[in-house]
Order: structure tokens, then sequence, then C-alpha cells
């Protein structure tokens, strides 16, 4: 009886495995375009494989099913010899008619929110290897209603709702945002992506990034500039339990715009009060909007929903090409406090040019490098700046500053001059990696104390540590 009943576990386990499908879409495959594919009736375990073509795939859809931990639903893109991604534009795209879906016009792939399938919460999905593009005014696409434009705010991929999404090793451009998530969204995983050329010209309201969602990481994301005239930030985010780790962060108004949530069930949660920032370079270049790198609290007015807790900013590479003013930190009100450890923080510009804090809020500065003469405001201010074991110098040995590569040399004055992190942090966000161009990772290797900035300096092959 014992052996029966193993056998129907094991054939049951086998059938559930026979019933996912793969679903080829290209030239010479099952399905020829992206709309032939049933997305209406996905399971658990089923993948739509898309192969790069000389055309793009003017098409659109709506993925609203759900998979499993063990068996998601992966929507991926094929590589071809080249490096190509296939390419999903949505100028002029059109939708499978099986599909029906509101908020058409807010995404060129969206997640969740359908009639046809009918609606759900997607669950377990994951999205990789596309080239997505071209969703904003004045492109249309033929939708429900027949031939629609886009929205201001339409994204490359608009998460309306799901839990537990991956997008991964996607280049998302020339839209109005690059990736959309409201309070729906939970357990979001943005990573390896290629996130830039979007917004609206003249408009601060659309980013590269702008989610808020419950649960969030990013990581080894290469997030460039938006598109010429548009004055968007690169990583807008309104989500309680934000990371945001092991990227490459440059040339948006603002780098990180961490401010409030519109959630009533977030903004009273213990998860929203910690931000995590660790192992990024965010880099401020001349002519990009505001001269704050970093802005972490509030932008409604309502204060009482402000995030009124820590943003926890430590071994992140921070520079500012700029010949003027900058800022590393805006803290919207009082109850807004930056923990930043063993950063490097370093202006091309004279130390006095780079002034620590705006507005209000307590700044702590603990064991980074800091360009001497910097100052605590270029403004008034009634914030607090508290400092203890930096290191002030001209130069932080990068191995090649010209060329972006910002290793530090043996002869660095970074090098084991960082301090631990406190004990309740350390376990689950110290830095384990590195960030490498373009969106790849590598080992950090720490030898002895903690080093400062984004990268540990680390002995060159062929040199064996004895000591």
């Amino acid at each position: 009886m014992k052996f029966i009943y193993t056998l129907l576990i094991i054939i049951i386990s086998s059938s559930s495995i026979l019933l996912s499908e793969n679903y080829y879409v290209g030239p010479d495959k099952d399905f020829e375009n992206i709309g032939d594919v049933p997305w209406e009736s996905l399971l658990p375990g089923d993948s739509v494989l898309i192969y790069p073509r000389a055309e793009a795939y003017n098409e659109k859809w709506v993925i609203c099913r759900v998979g499993t931990e063990a068996e998601p639903i992966v929507i991926k893109g094929i590589i071809d010899a080249e490096g190509n991604l296939p390419v999903i534009d949505g100028r002029d795209a059109t939708t499978r008619s099986e599909l029906n879906f509101w908020n058409e016009e807010r995404g060129v792939i969206k997640i969740g929110g359908a009639n046809k399938p009918e609606d759900t919460n997607p669950e377990y999905i994951i999205v990789e290897n596309l080239d997505i593009r071209s969703g904003r005014p004045p492109f249309k696409f033929t939708g429900r209603n027949g031939e629609t434009s886009y929205v201001k705010n339409c994204a490359a991929v608009y998460i309306e709702k799901g839990k537990h999404i991956v997008i991964r090793n996607c280049i998302l451009h020339d839209c109005g945002n690059g990736i959309f998530s409201g309070s729906t969204g939970e357990d979001i995983v943005i990573e390896y992506n290629h996130i830039f050329d979007n917004g609206n010209e003249e408009s601060w309201y659309e980013h590269n990034n702008y989610t808020g969602a419950d649960g969030i990481l990013f990581q080894y994301n290469y997030f460039g500039a938006l598109r010429d005239g548009c004055d968007g930030n690169n990583l807008k985010d309104r989500s309680r339990g934000t990371i945001i780790r092991y990227n490459f962060i440059e040339d948006g108004n603002r780098q990180l715009d961490l401010v409030d949530t519109g959630s009533d069930l977030f903004y009273t949660s213990e998860k929203y009060r910690s931000t995590f920032v660790y192992g990024n370079v965010l880099t401020e270049h001349n002519g990009e909007g505001n001269s704050q790198i970093i802005h972490y609290g509030g932008d409604s007015g309502e204060e009482e929903r402000y995030r009124k807790g820590t943003l926890y900013l430590h071994h992140n590479t921070i520079i500012s090409y700029r010949p003027g003013n900058t800022t590393l930190v805006r803290l919207s009100s009082a109850d807004e406090t930056c923990d930043a450890r063993n950063n490097i923080i370093y202006t091309v510009a004279p130390g006095n040019k780079f002034a620590m804090i705006g507005d209000h809020g307590t700044l702590n500065l603990r064991n980074n490098f800091i360009k001497p003469d910097w100052v605590i405001s270029h403004g008034s201010t009634d914030g607090t700046v508290n400092v203890e074991n930096n290191i002030e110098q001209e130069e932080p040995g990068f191995v090649n500053f010209d060329g972006a590569d910002f290793h530090l040399t043996e002869e660095s004055p970074c090098v084991n001059a960082g301090a631990y992190l406190d004990a309740k942090i350390m376990e689950e966000f110290s830095p384990e990696y590195h960030y490498i161009h373009e969106r790849l990772r590598e080992p950090r290797k720490d030898i002895g104390m903690p080093d400062i900035g984004a990268y540990a300096y680390d002995i060159p092959a062929g040199i064996k540590d004895i000591s």
C-alpha cells in the first residue's frame, strides 16, 4: 500500500511537469507573433520564449496568470549570437484579441488587471531579456477601443498588481517611466536591467523608475540619463521595505528620490521606517537638474505620511562632476535620519562646493572619505550633521577616475579605514558584491577592516596574502 501511494505521488508530480508548456515565438518558430501565444491560459511552469528578429515586435499585452515558487511563469527573450535581445516596440502595437484589460495606455507590458483572462493577482512572474521601448506620447497603439494614444506616465513595464515579480536583464527605454508599480505590487525584484532615456519633455513627473511596492529590491542595474529635456528623477520610490544595492545610477534630476507613500497600510508600518542603500555608485553630472543627489522623506506636504525613519547609506561611491554646488542629501523633516558610513563622497569642485544636508533632519557621518572644506548646507537649515572618524583628503585613490573605474588602489586612504555596521543591520545588509559595468557583479573581498566605498581593494592575482 505504501508503494502504491509513493508511486501515485511520483505519477502526479511527473504529470504536473509534463503539463508545463514552452511557447516558442519568432521566425520559423511555432508562433510567428507574440499575440499568437495563448496568454489567457498560461499555467504554472509555462514559458514564453521570444526570439530576436530583424524587425521589432510591435505588440503589447497583459500578464494576468498565477505561477508558483517552484514553477513560475517565465517570459524570456532568447539572446542571439551577437548579443541582441528581441525588441518589443510600443509604437503602433497591437494586442491579441482574446485579451481585454484596462489601463492599456499605461504600459507596453502590463502585469495584473484584466477582464480577459479573468482578473486575478498574478504571482511568481519572471520577465527577462527583452528590449522594451516607445510607450509614451505621441506614440499610439491599437487596443480594445481602437487606435489609442499612450498617456504620459506609460511605463515599459507597468505592474498594476502582483506578487513575487522579477524584471531581469531587460533594456527599458523611450517610455514615460521605465518601470512603474503601485502599492498593490508585492515582493518585486528589479535586477541586471539597463534603464535609461525615459521621461517626457518639460515634465517632473515621469522617471526612469517610479515604484511604491510592498517590498522591493534593486540590484545590479545601470540607470542612465533620462531623455533630453526631461526633468524626472532617476530612481523614485515610495515603497516600504526598499533595498537599493550594487547599482550604477547617474544623470537624473536626483539620483534617488525616496519619498512618502499613499498607502495607509505602509505608513503605519515599521518596515516603512528603514531604507537600505549600499554598494552603489551614484554620480551627479553638470546640468542634470537638482543638485541634491538623494532626497529622503516625503514630497506630498502631508508630513504625517513621511518616512520618519532612517536611511542607511553605507559603502557607496558618490561622485559629483558639477563645477558648482552639490548637496548629498535632503531630509524632508526633523524626523528623518541618514546614517552615512563608509562612503566615498567626492567632488571634482573644491570641497566648499559640497554640502552635506538640505532642509531638516539628522545626518550622521562616520568613517566616510570626504574632500576637505565641505560645508553643512548651501542654504539655511535646522538640520544637524554629526561627524566621527571621517577621512578628509583631496583624493580617494581610484584606479582610473577618468575611466569611471572606482576600484581602490593599494595606496588609497580608504583601504581598511571603514567602520563596522551596527550589529542589527550587519548580518543582513553588509555588502557582498561590487557592481561591474555593464550590469555584472563580482564578489567584494574586504581584508581586515572594511574598506570605504562601493569597491574594496582586492589583492591582485598572483599575490598571496600570508598575514
